[in-house]
């Protein structure tokens, strides 16, 4: 278990999980890819009041988690492992996408927001 704590930047942790946090608020918002985005799922965008507040704490829980894999293995650079393990989670993400039938520009959404996501991350603890 010291392994998972030792010599990890947990400022850098935080902050790359809330940077990824509001980019991906960004990124689905009608000012980028949320409107056909979207659409694409069958939804319609609602308001601040609706906000699904499960799913966002479980955002959160899983951006800190990511986050905190980046911090490990930064502390023991191998960013190779964060790189092999982002594109491994992507397809996995992507084919369930696939089994959901889920047109392809959903798919590149999605998959571009976690490839978004673990490159702030990884900028964030290169610089704090």
């Amino acid at each position: 278990m010291a392994e998972l704590m030792n010599g990890v930047n947990w400022i850098a942790v935080v902050v790359g999980a809330v940077v990824a946090f509001f980019a991906g608020w960004l990124w689905y918002s009608p000012i980028l890819f949320g409107k056909k985005w979207a659409e694409g799922n069958g939804l319609e965008l609602g308001t601040a009041s609706e906000m699904p507040v499960g799913a966002m704490v479980a955002q959160v829980v899983g951006l800190l988690l990511l986050s905190w894999f980046v911090g490990v293995t930064a502390a023991s650079n191998l960013l190779a492992t964060v790189i092999l393990a982002t594109i491994a989670f992507t397809v996995l993400a992507y084919s369930g996408g696939l089994f959901r039938k889920n047109n392809t520009y959903v798919r590149n959404v999605d998959a571009g927001y976690w490839i978004l996501a673990v490159i702030v991350m990884i900028v964030v603890q290169g610089l704090l």
